[in-house]
């Protein structure tokens, strides 16, 4: 079946009623296939097939999509504010907020957002300091929510020390002869380690306190106003679990305080943005400030280098086992993703002091 004839059955499974006038592919991330349906009536959607390969166990997915949406909507109502602070899926007649045939496979569809904008590539610092507001916002609307009775949807997602025993055993085994390829990265994978494992073991000895996070922080997972530029609603839910604070700030800083992009083949011009940094830093904390406990806020930086080191690991082990899990546009895409942010790693290990010091400052500001 042709996609157009699939996302016509799907649009009239879910009740949305017209015709469709158009159908675009949206190109942005590694994992699920995504199209932007525009009904005769102007009304947006976002129909969304998930990788199974990927999600194995996607009913846990939309329980917890149903979950946290369901309880920051109560909260936004409860502070009188816009339900475009969170996503909307829809549910079926039968109550399912998915579809799923064995021909099909799985699939979902959620409402467009009004006066949308998104931003793949941050050009300004106030950009970032407006998704910062906008991840610290969600992570606080959920801080009263029980991260122990949401489904890890990716088992060991963010296990820093796991993934870098499956890398080194891929490096073991070595089953496309890709190895030679990455010595250099390879070795300081493995002198990185230690710092990169640290959040693994201060949250096993009870340092840490796990929260509802998103786990997936890039800043085209954020809406924005296109006029204002403000933060309207967190998207992409799917690796929404138990985690770290220091994830989703991590994950961020890896993403959009770069300054080049993130598989940028020319290795000089990789770094860390400080103003980017500063200015998200300034927003996530700003949201948060009153919730987080004093090692949360000791471990932000942290956090930024581990899932850089963390997202090497994972470009390098897909690399080696022949790029299953990550979309690649060229052959070697993966390889050039792994050293752009190994670079990045190097520079925020250098670096360090200076960021602990602008979390600091940003902290005790008041």
């Amino acid at each position: 079946m042709e996609i157009k004839d699939t996302i016509s059955s799907l649009v009239k499974a879910f009740g949305i009623p017209g015709e469709i006038r158009y159908i675009d592919t949206v190109r942005v991330g590694h994992i699920n296939g995504t199209y932007s349906v525009t009904m005769d009536d102007g009304r947006i959607y976002f129909v969304q097939r998930l990788n199974t390969y990927v999600f194995k166990q996607p009913h846990e997915i939309m329980e917890n999509i149903a979950g946290v949406t369901a309880h920051i909507s109560k909260k936004l109502e409860e502070l009188g504010k816009s339900r475009d602070g969170v996503m909307h899926f829809l549910a079926r007649d039968n109550g399912q907020n998915y579809y799923e045939s064995e021909e099909e496979g799985f699939w979902r569809i959620s409402e467009g957002v009004p006066n949308a904008l998104t931003i793949c590539e941050v050009q300004e610092a106030s950009v970032l300091r407006a998704a910062g507001k906008g991840f610290g916002r969600f992570q606080n609307l959920l801080a009263d929510y029980d991260a122990s009775t949401l489904h890890e949807t990716i088992k060991d997602f963010h296990n820093t020390a796991k993934r870098i025993d499956t890398f080194n055993a891929h490096v073991a085994e070595d089953p496309l002869g890709r190895v030679k390829e990455a010595e250099y990265e390879i070795a300081k994978i493995r002198e990185l380690t230690p710092l990169a494992t640290k959040l693994g073991q201060m949250l096993a000895a009870g340092e840490l306190p796990l929260r509802v996070t998103h786990n997936d922080t890039k800043i085209n997972n954020i809406i924005f106003d296109k006029d204002t530029k403000v933060a309207k609603t967190v998207i992409d839910l799917d690796t929404v679990m138990p985690g770290l604070v220091a994830y989703d700030f991590g994950d961020a800083i890896r993403y959009a305080a770069n300054t080049a992009r993130e598989d940028e083949p020319n290795l000089s011009k990789v770094g860390l943005n400080i103003e980017y940094y500063r200015a998200f830093a300034k927003g996530f904390i700003g949201e948060l400030r009153s919730t987080l406990t004093q090692n949360e806020l000791d471990t932000l930086a942290l956090g930024a280098f581990t899932m850089t080191l963390e997202l090497v690991v994972r470009f390098l082990d897909d690399y080696l086992v022949g790029d299953k899990y990550f979309k690649t546009a060229y052959p070697g895409h993966n390889l050039v993703r792994a050293r752009c942010q190994l670079r990045l790693a190097e520079d925020m290990v250098k670096r360090m002091d200076v960021m602990n010091e602008i979390v600091r400052e940003i902290a005790s500001a008041g």
